[in-house]
């Protein structure tokens, strides 16, 4: 899961909102682990069987950040940025075919040399800045303190239960621009500049429109 700070919003924001989705996941019998992103935002990772397809694996993260928004009002799955508002953006589609994220221990291209740091959610509960996680001090810090994912891959969890707040509430998200239109997916145009009658039921685009 991806929490993305939007404008108006910063990495403390994200740290409470990891924060809360620890404890959905603890609810639903999952353990997270948590990461900085290398710039304002946080990753939290779950390992799950390998049993279900891309498609199965986004409508859970959509699933996660629809609860996750009863939680907590600072936080938003809204795919269009003039409707995210001063909010915690759960990015849904990084769990998407062909998406890319910034890999544990990955340097990102920014000033400071940051990197995306593994932590534990206890550190990242008093962490005020992820400036100080960079390419200087990650690797003592490694050989000094261990990997707080060291126990990741000891146990994969089931999409069942996302997978049944999903079948509660299915309706559909919009894909990233690159990928085909799906079944069931909203028009791919921002609310302000839609147009009601150019658009089918389905969320197709009237041709001649």
């Amino acid at each position: 899961m991806d929490l993305d700070p939007q404008p108006g919003t910063d990495f403390s924001d994200a740290v409470r909102v990891a924060g809360v989705a620890r404890e959905l996941l603890a609810d639903l019998g999952m353990t997270g682990y948590a990461k900085t992103s290398g710039n304002r935002g946080i990753h939290v990772y779950v390992r799950i069987s390998p049993e279900w397809e891309f498609g199965a694996v986004r409508h859970a993260a959509i699933a996660f950040g629809r609860e996750l928004e009863k939680r907590d009002d600072g936080v938003t799955t809204a795919r269009w940025k003039e409707e995210r508002g001063e909010r915690i953006f759960v990015d849904f589609n990084q769990n998407t075919r062909d998406r890319t994220i910034a890999s544990a221990y990955s340097l990102r291209p920014l000033p400071g040399a940051p990197v995306s740091t593994p932590v534990s959610w206890d550190e990242l509960a008093t962490l005020t800045s992820p400036a100080g996680l960079n390419l200087f001090t990650v690797p003592s810090r490694l050989a000094s303190d261990g990997d707080p994912w060291e126990t990741i891959d000891d146990e994969h969890f089931s999409l069942q239960p996302l997978l049944d707040l999903w079948d509660a509430n299915p309706v559909e998200l919009n894909y990233p621009p690159d990928h085909p239109k799906m079944p069931g997916e909203p028009p791919r145009v921002q609310p302000s500049k839609k147009v009601a009658a150019h658009w089918d039921e389905d969320g197709n685009r009237i041709e001649g429109t």
